[in-house]
């Protein structure tokens, strides 16, 4: 502070106090507060994507174990209700696990025995099957040869002799074979694994919550676990439970109409019809074109060959459009730009299985962001759009 003495012309001096100045680096006390905050939010941010690559890396490379896991949860969640009936019936939670897994594995084991003949004689002839397909489509024949000799003098100029010997092998039968049987083992250590965790998933169904609500601290925390935990299960058996008995209409309505128009193997279609039903959009592009190329191979007559999957294509439009929304309703139903993203991400991952399990995995990740409060925002956008 400067003080400094003026001369008065009356006679007295006067002093005049100057005022300090203001340095003009000096924020206030809120700015400078606000940086430190600042710093901590970019940390976080990039601790959680470090996070979230890791993760997303770790699921990747340990996909033969987190895939089993993954499914063999989400098949306890599907049986659940019918676990829930066998214990209304007086039967113990562990001989309801046993007889559920015996009906599970002779089902599908009887399933598979009936339809891998089929499955088998139309992977065989495929390779011979082209060459019908083409000669059916007619005006296409020409185009679709000159393209294949096009890419076919492509692939010898940039690879040499090594692209004749893969072709020929493709064209093999023994791949067909290899395809079928060649994971044979990771496919038997898999299903074990999934077998023995879903039985003690079912046999102890409510292990995990009560040793959740035991270490709580408080009487309130631990009645708001109890309701979240029955709720997220209520809801997540709902929705797989509905959405399988939904497939498998779908898979029954294809077999019938197939049928009806006297498509060889209408079984094998209706499976198909009902696994790919899981995968939304991409699943019912791929059954069309492939019951459409066997409609091809199996009928002379080219409007014949197309009603075949005109059959599968209604029954998904019907599927998709209406029955899915109106039985699920708005609180199960996803956003479609978030599903065929998720679709892609967990194919990436995990091949076919991964994306058959995608819309699973993000309905339950849905559910769990509704039912916490900072997770709502990010629940909100998984959902569907307000007016839908």
């Amino acid at each position: 502070m400067n003080v400094a003495t003026v001369p008065d012309p009356v006679g007295d001096d006067v002093r005049v106090v100057e005022p300090r100045a203001k340095p003009v680096d000096e924020e206030p006390q809120h700015v400078l507060a606000a940086g430190p905050v600042r710093a901590v939010a970019v940390r976080s941010f990039m601790l959680i994507g470090l996070f979230l690559l890791v993760l997303f890396h770790t699921l990747r490379v340990a996909r033969d174990l987190f895939l089993p896991l993954t499914l063999a949860f989400f098949l306890s969640f599907l049986l659940s209700p019918l676990l829930r009936l066998l214990k209304r019936a007086h039967i113990s939670e562990a001989l309801g696990a046993a007889l559920l897994l015996v009906a599970l594995v002779g089902g599908v084991g009887l399933g598979l025995y009936s339809l891998i003949t089929p499955a088998t004689e139309w992977l065989a002839k495929a390779p011979d099957s082209i060459t019908r397909i083409q000669s059916k489509l007619g005006s296409l024949h020409f185009p679709m040869e000159q393209m294949n000799r096009t890419a076919d003098q492509v692939e010898r100029t940039m690879a040499g002799d090594s692209v004749t010997a893969r072709v020929s092998a493709v064209k093999s039968p023994a791949w067909i074979m290899q395809a079928l049987f060649g994971g044979t083992t990771t496919f038997l250590s898999e299903a074990i694994v999934v077998i023995v965790l879903l039985y003690f998933l079912l046999a102890s169904r409510d292990l995990f919550l009560r040793k959740l609500i035991k270490v709580l601290p408080s009487f309130e925390d631990k009645k708001r676990a109890a309701e979240i935990a029955r709720e997220m299960e209520h809801n997540i058996s709902t929705y797989l439970f509905t959405i399988t008995l939904i497939n498998m209409g779908v898979g029954v309505a294809v077999a019938v109409g197939v049928w009806l128009l006297k498509m060889p193997n209408p079984v094998l279609w209706g499976v198909l019809a009902c696994v790919l039903t899981y995968i939304p959009y991409l699943g019912a592009l791929v059954g069309i074109s492939v019951l459409g190329l066997a409609a091809l191979l199996a009928f002379n007559d080219l409007g014949h060959a197309l009603a075949v999957p005109g059959v599968y294509l209604v029954v998904s439009f019907l599927e998709g459009n209406f029955v899915t929304p109106l039985v699920l309703g708005r609180r199960l139903t996803l956003n479609p730009v978030v599903i065929f993203v998720g679709l892609l991400f967990w194919f990436f991952l995990w091949g076919i299985p991964g994306a058959l399990l995608a819309v699973p995995i993000l309905v339950i990740f849905k559910i769990v962001c509704d039912h916490v409060e900072t997770l709502a925002p990010l629940g909100e956008f998984f959902g569907p759009a307000a007016d839908d």
